[in-house]
């Protein structure tokens, strides 16, 4: 039902002007107003999409620039921002494919020039993008851009080389020459090519000449790195102490106190800022038994008390200096230098991993970016309980180091931006092992081969790789990695083998979970390897993860299925549908499970087995059409044509409560065809070109049946057609009536 225009129109305007002012929420608010009344409305996504994107609201966005693609799939800016979204959220292959179909639909509209542009970019996220470095080469050789089309056949060259196809790498640097015959870069390629020396990836293009322009109103940046300012090189509880002095100095001055606690805090600041601490301690002391009390009096008692190596002590001060949420990063940074001097390491790893929270907290900007940063640290504090001792007090020390320097406050940050892609690969438990093993010089190695992995540089990502095991022998992240590396070289052979040598050290350890993560992982790359799914099944059922072993053995059937092991097959679906019926799923599983063994029955001939499956399903699903269709067809083969009948009139009246005439149509016509001399067949067709008034087809149907008739000796039954034909006034019309007298009728 259409809605309101002049609301709809009203609330875009509202929305507009509140998008020139860059007041996001607002835009965003009045954007979702109008999308109500008209939610086909394309402009109204767009213009949501792109207050979402500013608001930095990035997977709203993305779901928003997705449906208004769905609403107008022939306009590229939607396509392009949702590209734009991905790239931003650091999905680049995502995004580098998104461009790619963006320069498709250009390239319909003959607007080569933003084509290039989006090729450009995805070359830019995803590097070795063949296909694409040719059209683009093609594009500016077609535009007259020689140099550009020159560094394009000689990127192919590159990528070429890689692959191990000289011959075609010589073929691009060649067609770089026919551009300019003297282009030094081109002469030396072609030299290294025949030589066999290894080539170098052409410099990237300055980024300003291949830029996607914006709209409008994108003008806010989108910042990826926070200002985090100076930072006191003792760390956050060096931090809350400078505040500490300063809060207790301001309330006794402001509350004009004079009695005998607040002398003694005055000279207890004094001392310390002289960092006597004996002394300091002991005029905190008299303050405190003075009665004066203050959380800024708890946490420099508790950081005196940890520099006196009494941390017992220090503990309970520190626990009282967190009601002022100010002090709370440094409360429980000394809380975890007590607790590692303790001994208790989960204690200590906790208030670390709080102490980084709380600082990274402190440099967000936005609140969608807070619950980001709090989902990070929630995973490593759950991760904790299931740390060993040493784990956790290695983590401690790297946490202790983290925590002090003068930039430790970005280095919090860039271990966290580590953390999160490591809980994204490997778990929660990952963060805390890559903490343990090796140390920022690790979380710095296994950067560096992730991005050399991304821009295409194998060589360099397994050197650095190799120096990570180096590093940490035993970070078995680092193993997936060299997995991963084998697997871009196409050693899949090489990969699949240290993908299972990396689970079964994962099984080990008895990580069941991330042994099944790697297997999964080897499976995506080798889903026709049936040991590794064995492996993974039998995992998954020490973990009773029951649904998850159905979805094994359903793929592990239809592995068999094309390898053609038909018996194996059928056996292993037998076996998905009985655990699916004791585990109770939907109906829906059930029936796919049933079709797949159908199709093997019918493939090794087995027709009434098949039949039996089939009439299952049927009880199951009535109307599940592709089971009549079988079933139908099984009748014919074994020679039950009434049977075949049955079903046929069973489709056809299913189709018809659906208004589907179009395929009783398609139906009738194929089984005429398949079974010529089928008469009931004929028969039912002709019926459906008379009923939708197709009377020259049904003629020509109803002329077939009456010949069928007639060679079977059946003249009642061929009078009959006639008469049907002379209902329906053909051309000629006598001529069937004279025959009909000769009949009889």
């Amino acid at each position: 039902m259409a809605g309101n225009r002049e609301i709809f129109e009203k609330a875009m305007n509202a929305g507009h002007s509140a998008a020139w002012d860059q007041q996001w929420d607002k835009a965003i608010a009045a954007y979702g107003r109008a999308i109500q009344e008209f939610p086909e409305d394309p402009d109204a996504h767009n213009s949501l999409g792109l207050a979402l994107l500013q608001a930095r609201r990035l997977e709203e966005a993305l779901k928003v620039y997705t449906r208004a693609h769905q609403l107008t799939p022939d306009d590229p800016i939607p396509l392009e921002k949702s590209a734009d979204v991905l790239e931003r959220m650091g999905r680049l292959r995502e995004a580098a494919q998104q461009y790619i179909k963006v320069a498709d639909i250009y390239i319909a509209q003959r607007d080569l020039e933003k084509a290039i542009g989006n090729w450009t970019r995805a070359t830019h996220l995803t590097p070795g993008l063949i296909q694409i470095h040719a059209k683009l080469a093609m594009a500016f050789e077609r535009t007259g851009e020689n140099r550009k089309a020159i560094r394009e056949y000689l990127t192919l060259a590159f990528n070429f080389q890689r692959m191990g196809d000289n011959e075609k790498a010589i073929q691009a640097v060649q067609r770089a020459l026919r551009l300019d015959p003297d282009n030094a870069q081109a002469l030396n390629t072609l030299q290294a090519l025949q030589s066999g020396t290894l080539l170098q990836a052409p410099p990237e293009e300055k980024q300003a000449e291949t830029e996607i322009q914006h709209d409008a109103f994108d003008v806010t940046p989108i910042v990826t790195e926070r200002e985090v300012g100076e930072a006191d090189p003792r760390g956050p509880l060096g931090e809350a102490e400078e505040i500490a002095l300063t809060e207790l100095a301001t309330f006794v001055f402001e509350s004009g106190m004079l009695d005998e606690g607040s002398a003694h805090t005055i000279q207890a600041i004094e001392l310390h800022r002289q960092r006597d601490t004996e002394a300091a301690l002991q005029a905190y002391q008299q303050a405190l038994n003075a009665r004066f009390s203050n959380p800024g009096i708890h946490l420099s008692v508790g950081a005196l008390l940890l520099e006196q190596r009494q941390h017992k002590e220090a503990i309970e001060h520190f626990e009282a200096a967190m009601e002022l949420p100010k002090l709370a990063a440094g409360a429980h940074h000394g809380l975890g230098q007590a607790y590692m001097a303790l001994n208790r390491p989960e204690e200590a790893a906790r208030h670390l991993v709080e102490t980084l929270r709380l600082v990274d907290l402190s440099l967000a900007i936005e609140e969608e970016e807070r619950e980001q940063l709090n989902a990070v640290y929630n995973s490593l504090q759950d991760s904790i309980a299931r740390g060993n001792k040493t784990q956790l007090a290695a983590m401690n020390e790297r946490f202790f180091t983290l925590l002090t320097g003068a930039d430790w406050k970005q280095r919090v940050a860039e271990t966290r931006r580590q953390l999160e892609e490591t809980a994204r690969l490997e778990g929660a438990a990952g963060m805390v092992e890559q903490l343990a093993e090796g140390g920022e010089e690790l979380t710095e190695s296994v950067a560096n081969i992730d991005r050399y992995l991304h821009q295409g540089y194998l060589t360099l990502a397994m050197d650095e790789a190799f120096h990570a095991v180096e590093i940490a022998p035993t970070y078995l992240p680092v193993h997936v990695r060299i997995a991963q590396v084998l697997l871009a070289e196409d050693r899949l052979p090489e990969a699949v083998a240290k993908y299972r040598a990396v689970a079964d050290t994962y099984l080990v350890r008895e990580q069941t979970s991330r042994a099944a993560s790697v297997l999964n992982e080897a499976l995506q790359v080798a889903p026709m390897d049936l040991g590794i799914r064995t492996s993974l099944i039998e995992l998954l059922k020490s973990e009773d993860r029951w649904e998850d072993v159905l979805e094994q053995y359903i793929d592990m059937a239809d592995a068999y299925y094309q390898l053609a092991d038909f018996d194996m097959a059928r056996d292993t679906y037998e076996e998905a549908r009985r655990l699916a019926e004791r585990l109770n799923v939907g109906s829906e599983q059930i029936i796919h499970i049933l079709h797949r063994i159908a199709d093997i029955d019918v493939t090794r001939m087995n027709l009434r087995q098949a039949m039996r499956t089939y009439e299952q399903i049927k009880s199951m699903a009535p109307e599940d059409e592709r089971t009549r269709r079988a079933l139908m067809d099984l009748h014919y083969r074994l020679n039950n044509r009434v049977e075949a009948i049955k079903e046929l009139d069973e489709l056809m009246r299913l189709y018809a409560r659906q208004g589907q005439t179009d395929l009783i149509a398609q139906v009738l016509q194929e089984q005429v065809a398949l079974y010529p001399d089928e008469m009931a067949l004929r028969s039912r067709l002709a019926a459906f070109y008379a009923h939708v008034g197709r009377h020259a087809e049904a003629i020509e149907q109803l002329d077939a049946l009456g010949e069928l008739q007639l060679d079977a000796g059946m003249h009642k039954a061929a009078a009959q057609t006639i008469r049907r034909i002379i209902a329906l006034n053909p051309p000629g019309v006598e001529d069937y009536k004279r025959l009909l007298r000769q009949l009889g009728g």
